[in-house]
């Protein structure tokens, strides 16, 4: 397969420059998973161990496999968000190997406000609840929880998406037969109570973990009843009296090391597929990924040079590299897994939408996994190409993206405005996954496009009542708002804080991150697959 040939200088002024860009956004990416995982108050920590019990990251050290990779899902969520200290968004989650074979892991974070869940933490478990039954996952669930936040309650308890879904998915998965483990290790309260109920497997630990659907304070309110925590709800009641937990455990260590010989019971199945070859590296090193991509998206550069940092051996063999030149497409591996390829070169045409879809047509008919490279400022726009049939072509992509059924992945790597985040298979478009880069954007258009738009807009109201367009000053002060809004609510850090992807990625890591991801995505199976369309509009 032909191997793609670099044009890059890594000795030049404008690789310097771009790297010297790319610097400070990898620092504050450092920085900011380094205070998510261990920035935690004095007097949590305190708490923490005179209950005796382990901090998270050390239950996680226990419960995977030693030398084995763990992709985290979500680390940053909530960053910003509730005074700036629910750090990611009160858990700890991802996709590790337990006993040799690959599990989600969900574990709150107790030193985190006492594990309360707040509306984020709600949106983040039905995120790796998702996960869980798109990828035929085995569920592992670490739990030490207060339970709802109640100033927030409107926002965790009574919507569709909120928190009575985790136990309508609980539901789902054990129909479904994917088994779920849990570890009871603090507090499981009120509608939290049903987390354990509804698992396969339940592991309690003696005098921490604690089970009820009313706490002490309201049997009290209630009945008038004196009872402690453990007299309500311990892990001798439940495993001895209730029948509610299955395995009693001494401490969490013990609790730890129960699961790990619960998931070794859990029936195996085969992957629907594998590695078609062995793994190569890059022929070029990812790192000089941070010299390659612009500090601005509005500036082109060659997506090649990207794809070339990322599949195996910088081999790409590339469909109809003549036509539809704006997107490249073509077959590669990353870790040993077959996959297309999509990565933006511009804008989308009408050529470059009609290559998108038929190659998606072909991927998905030969079971080969698609990863999107996510660069767009979305499809053509004006007279010449609707009459053209830039609409019919965009929804022929569009629908490709949407009615696939292989797995799919997504990474931004600068830009994802408007339809073409649509057509480039972003969040609504279901991914598997999808990741961000620091320097990435996303919106219904750029801040400047947008304070543009609307300005054009105030100008033709004002002309249709007879009056002259706004003044240079007028025009500045209205942009300079929406600008500043835009700006902040379209870049990577305010996206992984909402939960709108899966994480920020250092960009030399995103080799790793596809090939762990495709691994776990090979636990669903792709037989009974319907492959077909809806219509597309000729």
């Amino acid at each position: 397969m032909p191997v793609i040939e670099t044009t890059i200088d890594t000795s030049s002024e404008a690789f310097r420059r771009n790297r010297d860009a790319m610097t400070p956004l990898l620092e504050r990416l450092e920085s900011e998973l380094e205070r998510a995982r261990h920035a935690r108050s004095d007097k949590a920590r305190k708490r923490n161990e005179e209950l005796g019990k382990l901090t998270v990251a050390r239950r996680l050290d226990l419960l995977l496999d030693p030398d084995t990779p763990w992709l985290e899902v979500a680390p940053l969520a909530a960053l910003g968000m509730y005074e700036g200290d629910v750090h990611g968004a009160g858990s700890r989650c991802g996709i590790g190997v337990v006993r040799g074979r690959e599990v989600l892991v969900h574990a709150n974070d107790p030193m985190v406000k006492g594990g309360t869940v707040y509306p984020m933490g709600v949106k983040k478990t039905l995120r790796m609840q998702a996960i869980a039954m798109e990828n035929r996952l085995p569920v592992v669930m670490l739990v030490d929880s207060g339970g709802a936040y109640l100033p927030l309650q409107s926002e965790v308890f009574p919507d569709i998406d909120d928190g009575g879904r985790i136990f309508y998915n609980q539901a789902q998965m054990s129909k479904a037969n994917i088994p779920q483990v849990c570890a009871v290790m603090g507090l499981c309260t009120a509608g939290g109570a049903y987390i354990p109920a509804m698992s396969d497997h339940v592991v309690h630990v003696d005098r921490t973990g604690a089970i009820f659907l009313g706490g002490p304070p309201l049997v009290k309110a209630a009945t008038g009843e004196d009872v402690t925590a453990e007299e309500l709800g311990g892990a001798l009641v439940h495993c001895r009296d209730s029948g509610v937990s299955d395995y009693f455990a001494s401490d969490d260590a013990d609790a730890v090391r129960i699961v790990r010989d619960v998931v070794t019971t859990l029936p195996r199945t085969a992957k629907a597929f594998g590695p078609s070859r062995a793994p190569a590296d890059p022929a070029y090193d990812p790192r000089e990924l941070y010299g390659i991509i612009p500090p601005s998206t509005t500036i082109p550069y060659d997506c090649r040079e990207v794809i070339a940092r990322v599949v195996d051996g910088s081999e790409f063999h590339e469909f109809k590299a003549l036509f539809g030149p704006t997107l490249v497409c073509g077959w590669a591996w990353i870790h040993g897994y077959e996959v297309g390829v999509l990565a933006n070169n511009g804008i989308l045409f009408s050529d470059s939408s009609q290559k998108a879809a038929q190659f998606i047509q072909l991927c998905d008919r030969m079971g080969i996994p698609l990863v999107f490279l996510q660069n767009i400022n979305g499809y053509i726009i004006g007279r010449e190409y609707e009459r053209g049939g830039i609409t019919k072509d965009g929804h022929k992509m569009v629908n490709a993206v949407a009615t696939s059924t292989v797995p799919k992945f997504t990474v931004v790597v600068g830009a994802s405005f408007g339809a073409g985040n649509y057509g480039m298979c972003g969040r609504a478009y279901g991914p598997r996954f999808l990741w961000m880069w620091p320097n990435a954007k996303i919106g219904v258009m750029g801040g400047e496009q947008a304070a543009s738009v609307l300005v054009s807009v105030k100008n033709d109201q004002l002309a249709r009542e007879g009056q002259p367009p706004l003044p240079p000053e007028f025009v500045e002060a209205l942009k300079g708002p929406i600008m500043e809004q835009a700006d902040k609510e379209g870049d990577a850090w305010y996206s992984t804080a909402n939960l709108w992807d899966d994480g920020i990625l250092d960009p030399a890591r995103t080799r790793d991150v596809l090939g762990l991801a495709i691994s776990a995505a090979a636990n669903a199976p792709l037989e009974g697959r319907k492959v077909g369309y809806g219509t597309f509009r000729m």
